[in-house]
């Protein structure tokens, strides 16, 4: 195969992945008129058209999904075999991408991640925080991370956190006048600060466990956040009650200035999990990150 038809082939996945030509050109590092030329010059060589553009989208047509699962895979298992090649380097060296939940990241991903980039400095991290399931396959990550009992069955998982708790917290400011519940149900009577999923209209469900029994509140209030930082800061400018783990919360509830309440309904539940398709070769750097990020339960 020509050098410039893979280079075609390589600027039309770019594309179709990123569904911007805007962002694929960024990828590249070529400008958006000479991509634009580029996938022209696929399309009449193919005689197909493979993309659909519209001033505000692109998207693929029939031909371009069908080339897209055709050659996408085997480009991917060309740039593994590649980095693969590391082993045989004195130094680790690669990009991995991780998909995580904010907390997560700040609290367990990021500390063990600065200390490893301190030591290997050919080794790139690159850490996406957000709250949806997102598809770590299908988004060309290396690894996500969730609490354990939301790692799909066919992925390898590996705990790298203690068992996670959340807490009901709420400042002292906003109970005065006000009775404390003493049960979720009761949580309809409260001003409570919502999260905010990236599904339409949705937002994060408050879980409870006791004594084996399982209740979901659907919350409501007059704040939503898409950031459990500015949800700590909302409850503690009183407005209301938030639901947030438990280790962002306690210096708050030890110094006074929030309340915890439904403590007996907020059990542990399994830790975070670092998780990765079982067919997938960990690269060197990859390696490095899965050891870096082990948990190991403190001594008894």
């Amino acid at each position: 195969m020509r050098r410039e038809n893979v280079n075609d082939l390589l600027a039309f996945i770019a594309v179709a992945r990123e569904r911007s030509f805007t962002r694929a050109a960024a990828k590249l590092g070529v400008s958006q008129s000479a991509l634009s030329y580029t996938i022209r010059t696929l399309e009449e060589r193919l005689g197909l058209r493979v993309l659909t553009r519209t001033t505000r989208s692109v998207s693929l047509t029939e031909a371009g999904e069908r080339l897209l699962r055709s050659i996408g895979p085997r480009f991917d298992e060309i740039e593994r075999e590649i980095s693969a090649l590391g082993e045989m380097r004195d130094k680790p060296a690669g990009t991995v991408r991780i998909n995580s939940v904010e907390h997560a990241a700040e609290t367990l991903l990021w500390p063990a991640v600065a200390r490893l980039l301190s030591q290997y400095p050919e080794v790139n991290v690159e850490i996406i925080s957000e709250y949806g399931l997102t598809d770590i396959v299908a988004e060309r990550y290396d690894a996500g991370v969730r609490l354990g009992e939301q790692v799909d069955k066919d992925m390898i998982a590996m705990r790298i956190g203690p068992d996670f708790q959340q807490a009901v917290v709420g400042a002292p400011a906003y109970f005065e006048g006000r009775t404390l519940p003493s049960t979720p149900q009761e949580l309809t009577e409260h001003q409570c600060i919502n999260l905010r999923l990236p599904t339409l209209g949705g937002f994060y469900i408050w879980e409870f466990r006791k004594d084996g029994r399982e209740l979901k509140a659907r919350v409501q209030g007059r704040a939503v956040f898409n950031s459990i930082s500015l949800m700590r800061q909302a409850a503690l400018d009183g407005l209301g009650l938030a639901y947030l783990p438990l280790n962002v919360v306690a210096p708050c509830i030890a110094s006074g200035r929030l309340l915890r309440v439904l403590d007996d309904w907020c059990t542990p539940r399994p830790g975070y999990h670092l998780y990765y398709p079982s067919r997938r070769q960990p690269s060197p750097a990859f390696a490095l990150v899965l050891e870096a990020l082990r948990y190991h339960s403190p001594a008894r």
